[in-house]
């Protein structure tokens, strides 16, 4: 055992024990993280526009500060890229992460030197959580790789401007460099296929021990290693062990994972964003990601069915219930505040607080009032291919409002890569499912105002080919998995 390895586990501990100080005083950790963002937000332009030297509790807040999407903040986001001091936070931001909104065009989210360790400590503890409770180690002695956007950055009236990816790889830690691969050079290829190419070549040689990435891009390089090797992963890097992801649900990959590798393997996931890094999963034997509360990020919840009312009702942490789907509101230490990131998540626990992500709150489909959600057919899915030789790449599901005969339906898009003997009593299981876990659409099926859902078959490597045709392949980009719309489907079919 190397010493590094052997460090690993005091170091660990030492992280755990700090962990445990704030996830054990959760409503005091957070009422602490409010005070001082407040505090510090009073001297900016938007803490005098919206009265924050009055502001003592959470109704103060709610009061004077009203939620806020992108396209809400984007006059202070403007005046801020145009280099403008102390509008959101005090100073400049060190970065603008740069994403790709569906309705805003390019999103610019701030990251100020107090916002951008956390992105990096939380990461870092993730697996130092790992190596605590197992007591495994021995993956740190060998090579890691990150599958991640260009680190190449552009500068903008004194800002750093790139991708979260591509920002974070300026800190990955000096005991780390050596053990990090892809190798600067192929990390800036910026087409995506050429760069995945270069990573096969430069990782086949090398002893991997740990994989890092979005499910569906980590699959793609899968399978191009399996193509050049003719062998499973898990015989091309007989020491990986540990799989980390974040962005999607790993749950509808699993199964093809397990077999591109040809074992299982451990596996972390993290729920990071430009916005903040949002938690983390603290232990494998426990549902859910640990939400962190001491990493200056103030929430708020609300019940994702109430979202669109009028006045929907703000909560902060201890009022929060297991098993409901809430919509995340942020405060943070980079000047978003009462923020709408646009996801939903659903408590596992809260003792300690633990999440899952449910969705995305404008990712649903409601044609008829059934307000199905991303966790519904993710689930439906899973539970459809559960003890099956059933496997399946990608999907994706719309709402068919007019159908050339019958009742409308919703349609899912599967791109299958063990296909099922029956393909009709595939999509029965299926929808089942669904009708089980969601009581409007149980409704609407048996009114005989839908009829059960239809598969309509996608080629193998249809859902890639469409991502690139929209410019969003690789890195970062996800695919939405169900749409109250059909652009996507009909771009999806343009393509295949």
């Amino acid at each position: 055992m190397s010493l590094k390895s052997i460090l690993a586990k005091p170091f660990a501990k030492q992280v755990y024990k700090t962990i445990q100080k704030w996830a054990q005083k959760p409503i005091e950790t957070q009422a602490q993280v409010f005070k001082t963002l407040i505090l510090e937000g009073a001297g900016t332009q938007f803490g005098k526009d919206h009265d924050f030297k009055n502001i003592q509790t959470h109704t103060d807040f709610v009061k004077r500060v009203p939620i806020r999407d992108y396209e809400d903040l984007k006059p202070y986001i403007e005046r801020v890229v145009a280099g403008e001091d102390n509008i959101l936070w005090k100073g400049k931001p060190l970065y603008f992460a740069k994403t790709s909104g569906t309705t805003s065009g390019a999103k610019y989210i701030p990251i100020t030197k107090e916002s951008m360790p956390h992105h990096i400590e939380a990461a870092r503890n993730a697996i130092l959580m790992y190596i605590h409770e197992t007591g495994n180690s021995k993956f740190v002695n060998g090579k890691m790789i990150f599958l991640q956007g260009s680190p190449l950055l552009k500068e903008q009236n004194g800002i750093q401007l790139g991708r979260l990816s591509g920002i974070v790889a300026h800190y990955v830690p000096k005991y780390l460099q050596k053990n990090r691969l892809p190798s600067w050079e192929t990390n800036c290829i910026e087409d995506w296929e050429t760069k995945v190419d270069a990573i096969v070549e430069e990782t086949l040689p090398e002893d991997m021990t740990i994989i890092s990435g979005i499910p569906s891009w980590v699959q793609m390089y899968f399978e191009k290693l399996q193509q050049k090797t003719g062998k499973k992963v898990g015989d091309v890097f007989k020491n990986f062990n540990l799989f980390i992801f974040g962005g999607v649900n790993y749950e509808p990959y699993r199964a093809k994972f397990e077999n591109l590798i040809g074992r299982k393997v451990d596996s972390i996931e993290l729920y990071p964003a430009s916005e903040g890094f949002f938690a983390f999963q603290d232990t494998q034997n426990e549902k859910g990601m640990l939400l962190q509360l001491n990493s200056g990020i103030f929430y708020e919840f609300i019940v994702a069915d109430e979202f669109f009312s009028e006045n929907p009702k703000r909560m902060i942490l201890e009022a929060v219930e297991v098993g409901i789907n809430y919509v995340m509101i942020i405060s943070t230490n980079a000047g978003l505040w009462a923020y709408n990131i646009g996801d939903t998540v659903q408590f596992t626990s809260i003792k300690p607080y633990r999440v899952i992500v449910s969705g995305r709150i404008k990712h649903f489909i409601s044609a008829f009032g059934e307000h199905v959600i991303g966790k519904e057919v993710e689930q439906a899915m899973q539970e459809a291919v559960f003890g099956t030789e059933i496997q399946i790449s990608e999907f994706t599901v719309a709402p068919q409002i007019s159908p050339k005969e019958g009742l409308p339906y919703h349609e899912w898009f599967i791109e299958f890569e063990n296909e099922p003997e029956n393909l009709s009593a595939f999509a029965t299981k299926i929808d089942a499912s669904l009708q089980k876990q969601n009581i409007y659409y149980f409704d609407l099926i048996q009114g005989k105002v839908l009829q059960p859902l239809k598969i309509t078959k996608v080629k193998k490597g249809g859902f890639q080919a469409y991502m690139k045709s929209v410019g969003k392949l690789g890195g970062q980009n996800k695919l939405p998995r169900l749409a109250n719309d059909r652009k996507i489907v009909e771009g999806l079919t343009q393509t295949n």
